[in-house]
């Protein structure tokens, strides 16, 4: 199956309100599943990588389920943990228009949660890996889940293993006493390729930068900045990923990313996607899409191309999980976007 991926992080039972309803509008809730981590492992074993997802779950009714769905999509399940008597939840609430989604968490006490260094076999897990990829999310959930991600960090280092890091920034998860760029500015020691939108950046590393957060207007000279700001302060990042959002509504955004590998900076196309179906797991699929890429081409420009165009395909996909192929991909790349019927 090629090259080996390690994911690393929390998975969790979403809980969502039909359609567009507001949370308990009515007695229903569409049970999935969903974590940033998982989202990047079941989007690589699409795109036909061998890859395995490590976290911990209780054994029990829901553990089993999640591990089975996770295998239905062929991702490896062998190095989960079981322990624990909880499985982390999240309810979502999907917005429209002018109002936007939220997110209720709960997930405190959550098997998960609960991982201390020395719980996990590093070097077991990461034998024969080629790459290893983390979030921000999980530093952000305890003390003790940031050293287990420094222990993985560390172990993959040591064996010349590729890590990627998502910034990802959640102010709801940072409640531990320590403010995330602490934690993150000591974890991005150890990472190799970056991904971030532009308030991941500033939010989760600390790098302030007159930008407009909230719209994610393309400001792509201030993006090119941005990503230079970065490297410069992390001279073991081989390169940096910035990913932007034009929220003109819930339902209609620009997407569109950037990346500096130290000698270019690169650009890509900008989608303007209208009718979001879902935009849970968008940054999840673009970080596999780069990763597949990287893994695969040695041209970063095609790189950033493939991973915004899944990116923007998720847009149009129910649930955290990205469900698109590699020539689905490659057929919007290409310009087939017109979403014509095809018999």
């Amino acid at each position: 199956m090629g090259a080996r991926v390690i994911t690393f992080g929390e998975i969790m039972l979403r809980l969502k309100s039909p359609g567009h309803e507001r949370l308990l509008q009515s007695p229903f809730l569409e049970a999935t599943f969903g974590g940033g981590e998982a989202n990047v492992a079941l989007s690589l074993a699409q795109f036909g990588l061998d890859v395995a997802f490590v976290t911990a779950l209780p054994e029990n009714t829901l553990g089993n389920a999640c591990m089975g769905e996770l295998r239905r999509w062929g991702v490896d399940t062998s190095k989960i943990l079981l322990s624990g008597q909880r499985l982390g939840i999240y309810f979502l609430e999907t917005g429209a228009d002018q109002r936007p989604s939220k997110v209720v968490y709960d997930r405190e006490e959550s098997a998960f949660s609960r991982l201390c260094p020395g719980d996990l076999d590093w070097a077991s897990i990461l034998a024969g890996a080629d790459w290893l990829h983390i979030t921000g999310i999980t530093p952000a959930l305890g003390q003790n889940l940031a050293d287990v991600s420094i222990e993985a960090f560390q172990e993959a280092r040591k064996r010349g293993i590729m890590v990627s890091c998502d910034y990802n920034y959640r102010s709801k998860l940072w409640k531990y006493g320590k403010q995330a760029p602490e934690v993150m500015r000591q974890l991005l020691q150890h990472v190799d390729v970056g991904i971030a939108n532009e308030e991941d950046c500033q939010k989760s590393l600390g790098i302030e930068l007159n930008m407009d957060m909230a719209t994610g207007h393309l400001q792509e000279n201030k993006h090119r900045f941005l990503a230079q700001r970065v490297l410069e302060q992390f001279p073991l990042l081989k390169m940096q990923a910035v990913t932007f959002r034009e929220s003109y509504s819930a339902d209609h955004n620009g997407w569109a990313a950037v990346l500096h590998d130290r000698n270019n900076f690169y650009s890509s196309q900008k989608y303007q996607i209208h009718d979001i179906v879902d935009r849970v797991g968008g940054g999840d699929s673009f970080a596999a899409g780069l990763i597949y890429s990287l893994l695969t081409r040695n041209d970063p420009q095609w790189a950033l191309d493939f991973a915004t165009a899944a990116s923007c395909l998720k847009h149009s996909i129910s649930g955290d999980y990205n469900r698109i192929g590699i020539h689905e991909v490659e057929a919007l790349m290409e310009g087939n976007g017109s979403g014509r019927i095809q018999r």
